[in-house]
Order: C-alpha cells, then structure tokens, then sequence
C-alpha cells in the first residue's frame, strides 16, 4: 500500500483529499491518483466557508491520532480538496498511526 505521509525529521507531511458536507466525520482509506500520489480521504459535516471544514479536519485528526490541535497545520491547499497537512511530532510513530487510520 501507497503511504499518503511523507517522512521529514520532526514531522510529517500528510496528504488529505477532503469532502467537505461529507454527512459523517470520518476517514475513508486512502485513494491513489492517476500521478501515483497517495491521500488519505477524509470527509467532514462541516461547510467549507471561511475554513470551517479545515477546522473539523484538523480537530477529526488530532483526536485520532491522539496529537494536539496545534501541532497540525495546513501547509497547502487551503481552499481546494486536495491538502497537504504537516504534523508535528515523533515521524515514525506518527506514519505507523496514520498508516492504521488509512487501511481501517
């Protein structure tokens, strides 16, 4: 399996395709593009106004990977599906969690 994170030395950079007005707060695996790239689907209740499903992602994540709000921070795609989030934190115990929310 495609891994959506990617490895740096205190962190890791996660890919996420998010569906905003999703109806449940949940991830959904991971989906590989036509380029080959991993994302970890997410969807969210929330609307995308004003950042508000960026929001729900970020506080949908820390709880599942039992990291605090403030270390996770949306380094691209602010307004698009398509995101890439960093979070800080101990890399290789972060990419071990993430892989086991992409394959539930």
């Amino acid at each position: 399996m495609t891994s959506p994170c990617r490895i740096d030395d205190d962190h890791v950079l996660l890919a996420v395709r998010l569906t905003p007005n999703g109806g449940r707060d949940a991830f959904d695996g991971v989906e590989v593009t036509a380029d080959g790239l991993a994302h970890l689907k997410a969807r969210v209740t929330a609307v995308p106004e004003k950042g508000k499903a960026n929001k729900a992602l970020i506080v949908l994540l820390s709880k599942r990977l039992k990291v605090p709000k403030t270390a996770i921070s949306v380094v691209s795609g602010e307004t698009a599906r398509q995101k890439i989030l960093r979070i800080e934190g101990d890399p290789e115990d972060l990419k071990s969690r993430i892989d086991a929310l992409a394959s539930a």
